[in-house]
């Protein structure tokens, strides 16, 4: 599967994903709609660095290429290799970046240790959510 970013038309295939995660995680709010999500997706993508796997979109990352923060990185079907391939794909020219995974989420955290990253912080979030979060950095 090719990596490229995405076009406005791929944002409903990213919100889908993300918002499949969602209704599959138990744990974790909902506190936007699919199509809130979806127009958030849109809007922001003239500002983020943006990747997608495949097409249909099977997996997306996005990074505020400013400060090297990945925002949000969701696969369709993960354990397929697919989070492997964007992280690869936006760590290329990089030093360092780092992200933000809800506390709860341990096998999120694994894939990322494996990947070279290390745990910084525990924090809470910014309302409405109340997940606890773990801040992770990588530098090469």
């Amino acid at each position: 599967m090719e990596v490229r970013q995405p076009t406005q038309a791929d944002a409903p295939a990213i919100a889908g994903i993300t918002n499949s995660w969602i209704d599959a995680t138990p744990w974790m709010e909902r506190d936007v709609s699919e199509r809130e999500l979806q127009s958030m997706i849109a809007k922001g993508m003239p500002h983020r660095e943006m990747w997608v796997l495949g097409d249909p979109v099977q997996a997306y990352l996005s990074c505020e290429a400013e400060i090297n923060h990945i925002w949000g990185f969701y696969c369709a079907t993960p354990g397929q290799g697919h989070g492997k391939t964007l992280l690869d794909r936006v760590k290329q020219d990089r030093d360092f970046l780092s992200l933000n995974t809800h506390l709860p989420n341990k096998a999120a955290q694994k894939f990322y240790k494996r990947e070279g990253f290390v745990p910084v912080k525990e924090f809470d979030p910014d309302p409405p959510s109340n997940i606890r979060e773990l801040r992770m950095e990588w530098t090469r």
